[in-house]
């Protein structure tokens, strides 16, 4: 028997049902798990009864082992689509049982139940007319998958999704069957591991990959389903829906402590998701001059659209040759006219010659659309027109000649250090004052008045100052040749004042990015503060209250729409302060931000800062938007989508389609329970509880990461150096090279705590700030945290993603990482602050809840874990012993042998538990 022969045997006796969409997940996952074993019975016959059984693996040599892990990071993905592909039949289970205005996370959903509590359609007008929501794809190195290997994950999604379908004969399903099997073989042949760290240009391809597969077609279906919505708990009202959806992206812009983010990277960035949008709208309307073979014998045509026909063949060389080849097809042919200035549009973005019309704008192409609707409209085409045409015409409002809105960022550091030169050459060589010396400010200002006269002669600047202004002057330069809205904002990270700001003013205003010639009116660039520590966090509202008094500040932000965008990060600040104090001071700084904004007569619009982690922001996406403070959103939300969150999210149709309407209408659904919440008087009870759970929660975890041997501790107990092996992202792991704690970025902070099961980024001070609020308050406290627990949608998220952290938390396993540290004194002290406190919040969080067992509310998250816990428990074993021998390497030789199945064991264990940093 051949070894073809074979494994068609083995892929027959599957015994896969008729009626495969009944199938459970854990009957899916064992589908896969087979085809996978096949795969790996031809190929690599010697590891199957690893796979079969982890605890087989010991003894295994380097080779072997790397396969081994390879095989079990591969299975965790395909378990992965198992449960996409179940979760995605649970919700048309739900909607064909009991209708889609009763699934969760959808406008119908929110319109229902708005209809049904009597919200008057004028709010509902009012409230879609400042909807605005801009998911940020971003560079952070979390992301372990190549692009090869996602596309090779997505055809086994949608081989998966055919197979539910009960149309299929034996023959058909055998088919598919197989299909399925020869994606996974293809898998196991390719390499999982970058061997190279990604360049920029690299990074970006993988940005454009999920446009590709599953956003441009999804963004004008999302607006589609809003309008659905409307009309049917809102019958008799008319609505318009703008574009209120959009993606923004860091990818190519994101200069912040990446070298390899340079200003020619930025342009190039710029240019290929210009041509993204470019080609995709090319595609598009190829279809549409194939269906619109509408013959004017048969339709009215209006002729003021015969008119502009006209005059439009005229102005193209061969104009006279798309009127005889589409004869009486009058749409056909205004298509082919927008293909011509579409095809020269394409040609200019590529930097080559153009022999014809282009279009000049985004702009330009959306008025040919609403001409092509309205002269289908007037011919009683009504349907076509809605069916056909608009959603292009959306699609082209939605990515406009950009793909997306790219933010630019850089840090304080370096653009003070360009301030500091500019105040040399203009003074003539004087020392610059201290930054907080009114002198400073005052010589800002005084810039920011005056007229701009010529720029600097760029002779008389470094080039790291002549690198900062040319960052500005690409803005300028790429919203003209592109499109004006190519660009979102400019992020600072590490804001620290109102002056940070100001001296950004000053650099742009030196690039020329001011409305007015002469730079003292309006900038037109959104500069967004970036507060990321707790003291960054709790100073935010008097920075922002001092920043939005500068006249220059007003104008610019009455001119970008009456609104100031602040950014706040959640990874920092959970380092700095922990998982309770972070969440509570995130909560505050809104809530003060927002009613500095209402002071000031300015909407504060905030920008999240979230990584795929609950230790980095990660959670359920309605919970947590729920959870924010009420007011604080008005229906304009940004958000990071981070590493592994968006292959999660956007890898797959059904599952992207789901993500963006969940992320919209629970966004929507926060702006309409604002305006109700707001009138209530605030619940200073449970304020006053949660800051007093978290200052004592803060002063555990800070004693915690104080400990001057908690460093020494965390490098050997984990894999915080050997992660920065993994070629998972161009940007290196620190700032500026520095090797503290306190400089790590919090991505490999979160990163090594997880892997190592320890976790305590998502828990550690949680037991000791609700032991200390019951030993105070006694039973009344304990009462209060009940409550709080009820009616606190804040509190009740906390005490959620504590509970689930604590899940994943192994003391077994950690106390194996545990003994890669040779001291053994510091070895005992740490981990005995950690078993102690984690006893403590595992106690306190089970009392607040009343559960037995940690994540017992959580059946869907108890599942999960049962699919993959005893895998990465093992693999977490494997890699003890591999991160062993790779430090007591003798040999070069010896290391490397050892890297490659230690370096699969860290992607391996970040497949089990979802997530990264």
């Amino acid at each position: 028997m051949t070894a073809e022969t074979q494994t068609l045997k083995s892929l027959s006796s599957t015994g896969l049902p008729s009626a495969y969409a009944t199938r459970s997940v854990t009957e899916a996952s064992d589908f896969l798990r087979e085809q996978l074993l096949t795969v790996i019975r031809r190929h690599t016959p010697e590891i199957e009864a690893v796979v079969r059984d982890s605890k087989a693996g010991a003894g295994l040599e380097p080779r072997q082992m790397a396969r081994a892990l390879q095989a079990q990071g591969i299975l965790f993905q395909l378990v992965s689509i198992a449960e996409q592909a179940y979760a995605m039949r649970r919700r048309r289970r739900i909607e064909r049982e009991k209708g889609h205005d009763k699934l969760l996370g959808t406008f119908d959903y929110v319109l229902s139940s708005a209809a049904a509590s009597g919200v008057a359609p004028d709010e509902i007008r009012a409230q879609l007319h400042t909807l605005r929501i801009r998911p940020v794809i971003t560079a952070h190195p979390t992301e372990a998958k190549r692009v090869s290997i996602l596309e090779k994950y997505r055809r086994i999604y949608l081989l998966m999704r055919e197979l539910e379908s009960t149309r299929w004969t034996d023959r058909e399903r055998e088919a598919l069957v197989k299909s399925i099997y020869d994606q996974i073989e293809l898998l196991w042949l390719t390499g999982e591991l970058h061997l190279e760290k990604p360049t920029v240009d690299q990074e970006v391809a993988w940005g454009q990959h999920f446009f590709h597969e599953s956003i441009f077609d999804l963004a004008p279906e999302l607006l589609s389903s809003c309008e659905r919505a409307l009309r049917r708990h809102y019958p008799n009202e008319t609505f318009e829906v703008a574009p209120f959806f959009q993606f923004g992206s860091w990818i190519g812009g994101d200069r912040d402590g990446n070298p390899f983010v340079t200003n020619d990277v930025t342009r190039r960035t710029m240019r290929e998701n210009a041509a993204a949008s470019l080609n995709y709208y090319r595609t598009r309307f190829v279809d549409l001059a194939r269906m619109l073979s509408i013959s004017q014998r048969a339709a009215d045509i209006p002729q003021s659209f015969r008119e502009e026909l006209a005059e439009r063949l005229a102005t193209l060389p061969d104009g006279a040759a798309i009127e005889a080849r589409n004869q009486n097809e009058p749409y056909r042919q205004f298509v082919m006219t927008i293909l011509r200035k579409l095809d020269q549009t394409l040609r200019a973005v590529n930097a080559e010659p153009t022999t014809g019309p282009r279009y000049a704008s985004a702009d330009e192409l959306i008025a040919d659309l609403l001409s092509l609707e309205k002269a289908l409209n007037e011919a009683k085409s009504d349907a076509i027109a809605t069916d056909l045409v608009r959603p292009l015409r959306r699609a082209v409002e939605t990515f406009r000649f950009s793909t997306v809105r790219l933010d630019i960022r850089q840090n304080t550091t370096r653009t003070t250090q360009a301030l500091e030169e500019l105040w040399r050459v203009k003074t003539g060589g004087e020392t610059p004052p201290d930054l907080d010396a009114p002198e400073w400010r005052q010589w800002l200002l005084a810039e920011l008045a005056k007229p701009r006269q010529a720029p600097l002669p760029r002779d008389k600047l470094s080039a790291d100052t002549r690198d900062v202004i040319e960052m500005f002057e690409v803005v300028a330069e790429m919203r003209v040749q592109l499109d004006r809205e190519a660009f979102g904002g400019f992020i600072l990270s590490m804001t620290r004042s109102a002056v940070d700001v100001l001296g950004v003013y000053l650099l742009a205003k030196e690039a020329g990015l001011f409305l007015d010639e002469p730079g003292v009116e309006i900038l037109t660039l959104p500069i967004v503060p970036l507060f990321e520590t707790i003291g960054d966090l709790r100073a935010a509202p008097a920075i922002m209250r001092d920043l939005l008094q500068v006249p220059v500040v007003r104008r610019s932000t009455r001119w970008q729409g009456n609104l100031q965008e602040v950014m706040i990060g959640y990874s920092d600040s959970n380092k700095d302060g922990g998982f309770l104090s972070s969440n509570w001071e995130l909560f505050k700084a809104q809530a003060r931000l927002t009613q500095v904004g209402r002071e000031q007569g300015v909407a504060i619009a905030f920008f999240h800062g979230r990584g795929g982690s609950v230790s980095r922001g990660g959670a359920p996406t309605g919970h947590a938007i729920a959870a924010q403070p009420a007011g604080s959103i008005r229906g304009r939300f940004r958000v990071t989508e981070q590493g592994e969150v968006v292959s999660f999210k956007y890898a797959n149709r059904g599952t992207a389609g789901y993500q963006m309407e969940l992320l919209a209408s629970s966004v929507f659904q926060h702006a309409l329970k604002s305006e109700r919440e707001e009138a209530l008087a605030p619940h200073a009870e449970f304020d006053e509880a949660l800051e007093e759970i978290s200052g004592a929660s803060f002063a555990a975890y800070a004693k915690f990461i104080g400990d001057p041997d908690l460093v020494a501790y965390f490098q050997a107990a984990s894999p915080l150096e050997e992660i920065s092996l993994l070629n998972i992202g161009s940007r290196p792991a620190r700032r500026f090279g520095a090797k503290s704690l306190a400089d790590l970025r919090a991505i490999p902070w979160v990163f090594a705590w997880a892997q190592n099961r320890h976790s305590i980024t998502g828990w550690y001070g949680v037991g000791s700030g609700l032991k200390n609020f019951v030993d105070v308050r006694g039973d009344r406290g304990f009462e209060l945290l009940r409550r709080m627990f009820e009616d606190s949608r804040m509190f009740r998220l906390i005490i959620d993603e504590v509970e689930k952290t604590l899940a994943l938390v192994d003391l077994s396993i950690a106390k194996q990482y545990a003994g890669l540290v040779a001291d053994e004194a510091v070895r005992n002290k740490i981990f005995k602050a950690i078993e102690e406190e984690f006893a403590l919040t595992r106690e306190m969080a089970l009392r607040v809840t009343g559960g037995v067992e940690l994540a017992e509310r959580f059946k869907e998250y108890q599942a999960r874990l049962s699919h993959r816990l005893q895998t990465i428990n093992e693999v977490n074993r494997e890699q003890v012993a591999l991160l062993r021998r790779f430090r007591e390497a003798k040999d070069e030789a010896e290391k490397e042998a050892v890297k490659v199945p230690l370096l699969l064991s860290i992607s391996c264990v970040a497949a089990g538990l979802g997530a990264t940093g």
